[in-house]
């Protein structure tokens, strides 16, 4: 080899070294961020490795109540990895972790895991810290605990169940009833599939016939030899997404001992049958029973956000590992050097970035909220589990049409993802009524966190010429690279959906509620959604100012503009309307947003590294690591892949 071509090769070969070694460095500081810092082992390093192994790789050929079992075998491999299940009942921030790893492998277990530790074990130590209670037989998974609250007719309104728990003075018990088929519970895991259950039951507590409101039973369920006397449970039909045996069960007068009664501050039953509570109604002492509901929501949002991150991760890599003919003959090109392919690859990327950052700011505040804060930390946890669902529903969609055939395989990890988050949609509060209840505490009971810093642009025609002192920025100033100003104009489109909905109550037909409200809720839920973006995007801006690296600030400054972006698109009429933008400024949005996906698109695959999925996983998946679903079916199809390419 001539010496030239020797020098230039070597060149060429540190050019590359040291490009992968810069890319690695972003990467690893954008899981840093991604994961939590210098907390990122604690939370997440134990589910990490756990899903690692051979145990949790796609199983394929498998019948629905063969798949529901494997998820409570795997159950208990991930309880043995969980260290004191108490402590990680009353930790949110490893609970939510756990729910982001399992969420990609195993729907199932996802969901019998935040039932388990969360529901169940979670509601039995918040009322008195189960400190009177042997919890070994959970802890151990010797009974499995499931949680059952909505009810065949009573789902959102939970508060009208009718499944009730009398007291019997007699013996200072209570006799748990189904009193008719509407008030069958609907659909925990009941059945006798993976071992023995116990259950914390909702139900009215009624005292020398009186209602006291709604409380939790511990119930036993069954045990080695079936289900319990008095205890009837028939499985439903299997749903969409991974199995779990969901099951109507009912009481028939199910005797149970004094202590099966969870007591706390909200509610004490004493000897002589008086009930003592710190609050004064029914509904409060409801919500705050099943107040693991909340935590709930955090944990289902988890599993739908590490769905998204996965999903994201297949997708880029096969973009870049399928090649496609190029403009001039004889070309190949990769699959991912296409604008109309990697450009809805990167808006995915910018939104599951976003989802990441806004989690982690809910789980932080939820877990130091005080009773001064909780109302509102709890409706702004339910307004980002709806947002972060849905978004993840649209991400897995997305990715799977991009792998196109390759995509609908189960075996390739994309194509159960969207199914399991339809029940992470639905389940611990419906997306739609939760936000609806969230919209009807903010129209008036919230204040958007606007700057002031937006202004008007110069020569607005509002019909207004005062001179009203604002000494606000022009917004014909400022351009669509500032982060700041991109920022400060969603929550003008926050505060102007308010404005609307409050608008819309004050002159909605009197006397007439649910009138009123109609006309209210579309523009309130308008404002729910910009809220839920302002959210994300103040975690995703904060994130962002912690990037130390200038290749991961870059990176992260490009995804968070490309977020902001988006969400403004839609807006710009209003925005242009209202004077916060100027006609050039919506002139040059497509421009703006065309030049961020082009300074990311070479760094998609240093955004997919920073999520740190296992290098076992992914070469679990074919697509994910070069192949195709053909790989699959094993050694005796390659020398007819063999042939077949030869003769092409």
């Amino acid at each position: 080899m001539p010496t030239h071509t020797r020098t230039k090769s070597a060149v060429n070969s540190a050019a590359n070294s040291a490009a992968n070694s810069a890319a690695s460095s972003a990467a690893d500081e954008l899981a840093q961020l991604l994961f939590e810092g210098a907390d990122r082992e604690r939370v997440h390093g134990a589910w990490r490795r756990l899903l690692s192994g051979k145990e949790f790789t796609y199983r394929p050929g498998l019948a629905p109540d063969e798949r529901a079992a494997l998820s409570y075998d795997r159950l208990r491999l991930l309880n043995s990895a969980a260290g004191d299940p108490a402590e990680l009942t009353t930790d949110p921030h490893r609970l939510a972790g756990l729910h982001e790893w399992t969420g990609p492998v195993d729907g199932g277990l996802t969901t019998l895991a935040s039932i388990h530790y969360n529901l169940f074990l979670g509601s039995i130590l918040d009322h008195d810290g189960g400190q009177f209670r042997d919890l070994s037989r959970f802890t151990s998974l010797q009974h499995t605990g499931t949680f059952l609250c909505t009810e065949l007719e009573h789902g959102n309104d939970v508060a009208s169940m009718e499944t009730v728990a009398v007291h019997d003075r007699s013996t200072n018990g209570f006799y748990l009833n189904t009193p008719n088929p509407g008030a069958q519970k609907f659909m925990p895991n009941t059945s006798l599939t993976g071992g023995p259950k116990t259950a914390v039951v909702a139900a009215r507590l009624i005292v020398d016939g009186e209602d006291q409101g709604t409380f939790l039973f511990l119930t036993p369920l069954s045990d080695e030899n079936g289900h319990l006397p008095g205890v009837r449970v028939r499985q439903l039909p299997q749903r969409t997404g991974t199995p779990v045996d969901h099951s109507l069960t009912a009481f028939d007068h199910v005797w149970l001992p004094r202590e099966a009664l969870l007591e706390a501050e909200h509610g004490r039953l004493g000897t002589d049958g008086t009930l003592t509570s710190n609050l004064g109604n029914k509904r409060k002492r409801l919500l705050r029973s099943i107040n693991r509901v909340t935590m709930g929501k955090l944990c289902m949002s988890a599993g739908t956000l590490g769905m998204s991150r996965a999903a994201l991760a297949i997708a880029v890599r096969y973009a870049h590992s399928r090649i496609l003919a190029g403009p001039r003959a004889g070309e190949r090109i990769p699959l991912a050097a296409h604008r109309s392919h990697h450009g809805r690859l990167l808006h995915a990327l910018a939104t599951g970035y976003a989802m990441t950052f806004l989690h982690r700011s809910m789980v932080n505040r939820f877990a130091l909220h005080t009773e001064e804060d909780r109302a509102e930390v709890e409706r702004d946890v339910a307004v980002a589990k709806g947002w972060i669902t849905w978004q993840a529903r649209a991400i897995t969609t997305e990715c799977r049409e991009r792998c196109g055939a390759q995509g609908l395989f189960p075996a390739n990890g994309l194509a159960d993802l969207p199914l399991n988050i339809e029940g992470g949609i639905t389940a611990e509060g419906d997306n739609l009524v939760i936000w609806v209840k969230a919209a009807s505490e903010m129209v008036f009971g919230h204040q958007v966190a606007r700057t002031g810093q937006v202004g008007h642009v110069s020569g607005r025609n509002d019909g207004d010429d005062r001179d009203d002192g604002d000494d606000r920025d022009d917004g014909d100033d400022r351009d669509l690279t500032d982060l700041t100003f991109l920022r400060d104009l969603l929550a003008e489109v926050e505060h102007l959906w308010q404005g609307r909905a409050r608008t819309a109550l004050r002159e909605g037909p009197s006397g007439d509620p649910v009138g009123r409200w109609n006309v209210t809720s579309a523009a309130a839920l308008e404002m729910v959604s910009a809220h839920a973006r302002l959210q994300a995007a103040d975690a995703f801006l904060g994130a962002a100012a912690r990037a130390r690296d200038p290749r991961s600030r870059f990176l992260m400054e490009g995804l968070c503009r490309l977020f902001l972006l988006k969400q403004l698109g839609e807006h710009t009429g209003d925005l242009l309307a209202e004077g916060h933008l100027t006609p050039d400024h919506v002139r040059a949005l497509p421009k703006a947003v065309d030049t961020v996906i082009g300074d990311l698109a070479p760094h998609m695959m240093t955004l997919v590294d920073a999520f740190d999925l296992p290098a076992e996983v992914l070469s679990s998946i074919p697509i994910a690591s070069g192949g195709s679903i053909v790989r699959t079916l094993g050694e005796a199809a390659e020398p007819m892949t063999e042939r077949l390419a030869a003769l092409c």
